[in-house]
């Protein structure tokens, strides 16, 4: 049997959230054969790139969003990995890593991340080889590089069974927001409709819900109270 020529590599899937929908930051791949104002996009994929000799898979994961989109601060958790032999190996793929990589050839193994933002608070910059940036309503995601469309297929998958155990839905949310803000996030998140009233009083009963003695400004409607996440309220 001969030993694989492997190389390891993050992608990050960064969800944003702005009160219309889930969101997921892309990059577009520059075109290796086009310089200067030429330049042009020749597919869409999410942030990620090799992890270097002497970094850790989560500093790689922060260092790859930063180089990429200028984000940093970003909430991350380490969710998957994908090690199929041919995940990088389509014609399409092929020319970009060809101008891109050393060994283009070489097998890659990918450690994925998801990451939170609220849309409110974060607004990336392309850099590096990423022609430019943009956020994409999760139901408008066309075909992706490599397997980056079952990557973030994993992840949502990821975000649907975490939002409410692991208390990060207001990782999605600004400092300080409302509790329809909250349900709709919830609602967007996880597909499906909750009674208002019923969600209220059970969010109430968390003490990690912390009521602000301050409402909402530059609102047409009546404003509503706001609201914040107290991480050190969490009730074991």
């Amino acid at each position: 049997m001969t030993p694989a020529n492997l190389q390891v590599s993050v992608d990050c899937v960064i969800f944003g959230y702005d009160d219309e929908g889930l969101k997921v930051l892309l990059i577009e791949q520059r075109d290796p054969t086009k310089e200067g104002d030429a330049l042009t996009s020749i597919q869409t994929a999410l942030p990620g790139d090799l992890i270097l000799q002497d970094e850790s898979l989560d500093d790689a994961a922060q260092r790859v969003l930063y180089e990429l989109t200028r984000l940093e601060g970003v909430y991350m958790k380490q969710f998957h990995a994908f090690g199929d032999p041919n995940r990088v190996r389509q014609p399409k793929d092929q020319s970009w890593l060809q101008s891109f990589r050393n060994q283009p050839e070489a097998r890659v193994l990918t450690v994925a991340y998801y990451g939170l933002v609220s849309l409110h608070d974060f607004t990336p910059e392309p850099a590096s080889f990423a022609g430019s940036t943009k956020w994409v309503d999760v139901g408008e995601i066309s075909d992706l590089a490599f397997d980056h469309n079952a990557i973030v297929t994993c992840a949502i998958d990821t975000l649907r069974e975490q939002l409410e155990s692991h208390y990060i839905s207001f990782e999605l949310l600004p400092k300080k927001f409302t509790l329809s803000q909250l349900q709709t996030l919830h609602e967007i998140v996880l597909d499906k409709k909750f009674d208002k009233r019923n969600f209220r009083k059970n969010v109430k009963r968390m003490s990690h819900v912390v009521p602000l003695d301050e409402k909402q400004t530059g609102v047409l409607h009546k404003p509503a109270q706001l609201f914040s996440f107290s991480p050190d309220s969490i009730e074991e």
